[in-house]
């Protein structure tokens, strides 16, 4: 795994982990990374500096510290609506779109619901009149 620091087009910078360095230049290549701020596709690696970490024994690898809290204002917005969403909406992960449509479709009862899209998976549903919004956040499980 790999992290970089990134920039988007609109100001933005943030962090953000890949599984390698090819990985990033296939999915920045595709479309696919993109601000965690406003969405924005156009990003570029940022300079950044290498961070060494001492070595975690095993047995405290299940207990290292959580992501640092919110600093400024925006980011207690930010996280204050994270979870409001996730308090009060199920998280169907990369089944999103399917879920989606098939509540359009009257094929499953209708709830709250958040998850993963690609941009063109998202463009199609709204142009099939599936209500959907991006959010300003990225799930947790690429927030490691």
């Amino acid at each position: 795994m790999i992290r970089y620091s990134l920039s988007c087009d609109k100001g933005h910078d943030f962090d953000s982990w890949f599984q390698s360095a090819a990985a990033y230049d296939r999915l920045s290549a595709g479309g696919h990374v993109a601000c965690a701020l406003c969405g924005s596709t156009a990003v570029t690696k940022a300079l950044m500096a290498p961070a060494v970490l001492p070595a975690v024994p095993p047995a405290d690898r299940a207990e290292t510290a959580p992501l640092a809290a919110p600093q400024s204002e925006l980011e207690q917005k930010l996280a204050a609506l994270r979870a409001h969403i996730e308090n009060t909406s199920d998280y169907v992960g990369l089944s999103f779109v399917a879920e989606a449509r098939a509540m359009h479709d009257g094929l499953i009862p209708e709830r709250a619901i958040h998850g993963e899209a690609r941009p063109d998976e998202a463009r199609r549903l709204i142009e099939d009149g599936i209500p959907i919004a991006p959010l300003p956040f990225v799930p947790k499980r690429q927030a490691n």
